[in-house]
């Protein structure tokens, strides 16, 4: 199976090219889905963030509540290092199992991880192909506040906490500019998996595979 890591910054459109992505018949698996799950009542990582953030962070049904914890974590960068630090490694060691999972059911096809800090863990390199999706920092920052009801300080604070879109282009394999209407990006996302398509059918008849940034 050809794995591919997709990431991007804030509101940057990588949920629309993973979803995109998906439509095509790619496996896709949302590292912010597994994330949750991983935040319910009962789930150990949920109980050692609760210990770390206090019972502040949970709401009256006793889920943790994501706002809240989003609002402590992202003014302080030692506590979303801590944060990252009780929450990834669960997820990481979730999705290995997942992507396993599918390869053994459909070895011939293409799965798809998408997660926000891909290259910040190092965890890019887990995947055989890093798939970009970049806008305009305007764009990024419209999107989140349409999208999160964020203030734009508070938008422009996460943004500035995160690996500027121009570095983590030096790791990408596939750049998708999202900057356009939905209409073509998918256009894009739709010639970046006729490549994948090929890189697939090259990995699976010789074990090796090529690339190209588009």
């Amino acid at each position: 199976m050809l794995t591919i890591g997709l990431t991007g910054g804030l509101a940057s459109g990588k949920s629309f090219v993973g979803k995109t992505l998906q439509e095509l018949g790619c496996h896709v698996i949302h590292a912010d889905e597994l994330g949750r799950e991983l935040l319910q009542p009962g789930q150990a990582v949920a109980e050692a963030v609760i210990r770390e953030f206090g019972w502040e962070i949970v709401d009256a049904k006793g889920v943790i509540d994501r706002r809240k914890l989003g609002r402590i974590v992202f003014h302080d960068a030692g506590r979303l290092a801590k944060l990252n630090a009780l929450v990834h490694p669960a997820v990481q060691t979730r999705s290995k199992q997942l992507l396993g999972d599918l390869a053994q059911r459909e070895p011939l096809g293409i799965a798809v991880y998408e997660a926000a800090i891909l290259i910040e863990t190092g965890s890019y390199r887990d995947f055989a192909k890093l798939v970009l999706a970049v806008c305009r920092p305007e764009q990024q920052v419209e999107r989140a506040m349409a999208r999160d009801g964020s203030t734009r300080e508070e938008v422009l604070d996460r943004i500035r906490r995160q690996m500027p879109l121009e570095e983590k282009m030096k790791y990408a394999d596939y750049v998708i500019d999202t900057s356009g209407s939905k209409e073509e990006t998918a256009r894009k996302v739709r010639g970046l998996h006729a490549d994948l398509v090929r890189a697939s059918r090259f990995l699976n008849d010789s074990g090796t595979q090529t690339g190209t940034q588009i």
